[in-house]
């Protein structure tokens, strides 16, 4: 015994609407073949993350070590040597010609 068209029709959508779903599942942005994609996308992106935060930290570090109140000697003098060309008298500079 033969179906009538309309359900035939009503099977044949339901029949296109599961494919279509699986189609997704599989190969859509989310499917299982961006899976892997998705995954080294993201170590790559808690690697550049973990570099910025010990960048961070580096620059937290140097701004502690020149709190106006108490900063570090050697930094300070490091920075007005390296930055104003200022010097003790009692110091000797000695430049590298690079050629």
């Amino acid at each position: 015994m033969r179906k009538p068209p309309k359900e035939q029709v009503r099977q044949g959508l339901a029949l296109a609407g599961l494919l279509l779903l699986t189609g997704f599942a599989i190969a859509g942005p989310t499917g299982l073949l961006a899976w892997s994609e998705n995954a080294s996308k993201l170590d790559q992106h808690q690697a550049h993350i973990a570099h910025l935060q010990e960048k961070r930290d580096e620059l937290k570090n140097r701004v502690d070590l020149l709190d106006p109140n108490a900063a570090d000697p050697d930094l300070v003098g490091e920075l007005l040597r390296r930055d104003m060309n200022m010097v003790h008298p009692d110091e000797v500079v000695i430049t590298l010609d690079q050629d």
